[in-house]
């Protein structure tokens, strides 16, 4: 029986989706409790904001939204995380490379996918793939994959579990429960390393992600997101309580008209770890804490224009001191992004950003002698900014290189792989501009159909 036909006797995936967001935001409070004071911060920023006149885009989800990222070493670690998040109504959506920035792994963010859906809980989760091949010792590589292919990440019933609601269509309370409870194991934190230190240090040397992703048990979360409605309020406020910011948030300049995605975070915690054999302890880098600030979701033509902004504002940055702090960083980013229109209406007039459509009124008198366009200025037809759901993968190489420690950072110059990354997971990835495209279109045919109005 497919989910979507669902009885009622199974919990709904929404709801189990829930339960695991906030089991998972509990424990990791827990492990980081400086995550737990980033949430506080968070949740005063949003409410000044409101204070103040509210937002762009403010919904009751935003309390619960979060984004995870975890990184998995093998294919097959792929392949069953991407059926237990099914089971959670999360798919995969977007393939991002991003060794050309120096990272070693390729990656998809499974999420809900339906507005309902997105509503109810848009939890994501980034995931990311080990890329063996860009490990240029064959010997280390090899010893690498070996390591991988001894463990398992999963706890018995979780597989069980996920198995029995593929072939019944779901899982009633006790299991969902149990689902949550024991999917938790894969994303906790293991003190204990997988390796000796010997190993540990050679894969560290190498990348410290590749130490990260095949030197422990499980690939523990290393960061859980809450979303702010004033990411440069966020980043002002983390130094005021001694929480240590990186340099820059990610991603475009403030706007009045918020794009995309922006990020920022506080520096990976140096976490003691334990070698097996009773050797000498150690530490490990890469649990951190990240704040995000989400704007319009962008049409192929107006992603086009922030990269060729992005790439000018990169060339420009090189002409600038290392030194350079977020607020030179943002004035610079500021005037490059000048020639992007910044208010609502010439981005839906220049299709830069999509949106969707809906009446303004319960019931409209027909308006056949009208366009869309006209209906909008009248007032008759709201224009809604689509939310921005996904990620760039310039900004997570930019948070990951800035909390892996002291390493050099150059261009691996792996060639993409989604055809490789897809087979792995068992499916194509979901294309996100076709997603926004889509829900754009339906509201637009719903008006026309309610209305009778002209497309324009």
């Amino acid at each position: 029986m497919p989910y979507d036909a669902m009885t009622s006797s199974f919990v709904h995936p929404d709801v189990i989706r829930g339960q695991f967001c906030s089991a998972l935001s509990n424990m990791y409070r827990k492990e980081v409790p400086l995550y737990g004071d980033l949430v506080e911060l968070v949740n005063e920023v949003n409410e000044q904001v409101r204070a103040q006149g509210g937002s762009w885009e403010i919904a009751q989800r935003l309390g619960v939204e979060r984004h995870g990222a975890i990184r998995l070493g093998k294919p097959s670690e792929l392949a069953f995380i991407a059926r237990l998040f099914r089971v959670m109504g999360m798919h995969p959506v977007g393939y991002y490379d991003l060794s050309t920035a120096g990272v070693p792994v390729h990656a998809t963010a499974f999420r809900p996918i339906t507005p309902s859906a997105l509503a109810a809980n848009p939890f994501r989760v980034f995931t990311s793939l080990l890329r063996p091949e860009l490990i240029v010792d064959a010997q280390l590589r090899q010893e690498a994959m070996s390591i991988l292919d001894k463990r398992e990440i999963f706890h018995p019933t979780v597989r069980a579990l996920v198995a029995k609601a593929e072939e019944e269509g779901g899982l009633d309370e006790r299991e969902a429960a149990e689902l949550v409870r024991f999917a938790l194991e894969t994303f906790r934190w293991h003190e204990t390393a997988l390796v000796d230190e010997t190993t540990y240090r050679k894969l560290k040397a190498t990348h410290p992600l590749i130490a990260d992703i095949t030197g422990f048990q499980g690939p523990h979360i290393n960061h859980l997101t809450p979303r702010v409605l004033d990411i440069d309020a966020a980043q002002d406020g983390m130094v005021k309580r001694g929480i240590p910011p990186k340099q820059i948030i990610e991603g475009p300049p403030k706007r009045s008209c918020p794009i995309l995605l922006r990020q920022t975070s506080f520096q990976a915690l140096s976490e003691p770890i334990k070698f097996p054999g009773g050797q000498t302890d150690g530490s490990h880098r890469a649990r951190f804490g990240e704040i995000e600030s989400r704007g319009v979701a962008l049409t192929r033509k107006g992603h086009q224009l922030y990269l060729d902004l992005q790439e000018k504002n990169r060339i420009l940055a090189g002409q600038s001191t290392p030194t350079d702090d977020n607020a030179k960083h943002q004035a610079r980013l500021s005037r490059t992004f000048q020639p992007f229109p910044d208010s609502w209406t010439e981005l839906r007039r220049g299709q830069l950003a999509f949106f969707t459509y809906s009446l303004a009124f319960h019931s409209v008198t027909p308006r056949l002698d009208k366009t869309l366009e006209e209906l909008i200025m009248d007032g008759l037809v709201i224009a809604t900014p689509v939310v921005y759901e996904d990620f760039l993968p310039a900004s997570a190489a930019g948070i990951f290189q800035s909390n892996l420690g002291e390493h050099e950072q150059r261009t691996l110059g792996g060639d993409s792989r989604q055809a490789e990354f897809e087979q792995s997971l068992g499916r194509k990835v979901e294309d996100y501009f076709e997603m926004y495209e889509k829900m754009q279109e339906e509201s637009i045919q719903e008006v026309i159909r309610l209305t009778g109005c002209k497309r324009g």
